[in-house]
């Protein structure tokens, strides 16, 4: 991760995160297994909530830490990979992303976009602005994902109310 999700400078030190193991059902209904950089503090509890949208047989399509895509969030987003950590400023502001303190995660993000305005990323994620529960992987409320998190404490980002960032589960709601 050094030098490319983690640098000097970074809010969080490496030895404050943790990587963990996670079974998925994929969106072909297969099991794989993927691995997400999270803060030690929260491991534990995103361990639960995989278990819980393995046993609800919620579908992904990957999961794959920010280093195998170089950190680069576009890449992710197209590639529609869940992901946490990753040492980066919020898009468009100066502070630091809640991902870069370990306890942020974006789950099928090419079919959960942010959107605000008419501004939709990725961009791909625009043929899924319509939240239509029965689609495989898409995050609603009520839905298996935003009930996971809620028990774990987190927070969707699908209930703001300036912007809907449909992939975004975070321990401080922002």
């Amino acid at each position: 991760m050094t030098g490319v999700t983690w640098r000097e400078g970074c809010p969080v030190g490496l030895d404050a995160l943790a990587t963990v193991e996670v079974s998925h059902w994929g969106l072909d209904g297969r099991v794989h297994t993927g691995r997400l950089v999270v803060a030690g503090a929260h491991a534990d509890a995103i361990v639960r909530v995989f278990e819980r949208l393995y046993a609800d047989r919620f579908p992904m399509q990957s999961v794959r830490p920010a280093r195998e895509f170089g950190g680069d969030d576009d890449a992710m987003m197209r590639e529609n990979n869940t992901s946490a950590f990753n040492c980066r400023r919020v898009a468009g502001g100066s502070r630091y992303s809640d991902h870069s303190h370990g306890h942020a995660l974006d789950l099928n993000p090419l079919i959960n976009p942010y959107v605000r305005g008419d501004r939709v990323e990725p961009p791909g994620g625009r043929a899924y602005l319509k939240r239509d529960p029965t689609v495989p992987g898409l995050v609603v409320d009520p839905g298996p994902a935003v009930a996971a998190f809620a028990e774990a404490g987190w927070k969707w980002g699908g209930h703001w109310s300036s912007a809907k960032d449909y992939q975004h589960f975070s321990a401080t709601g922002r």
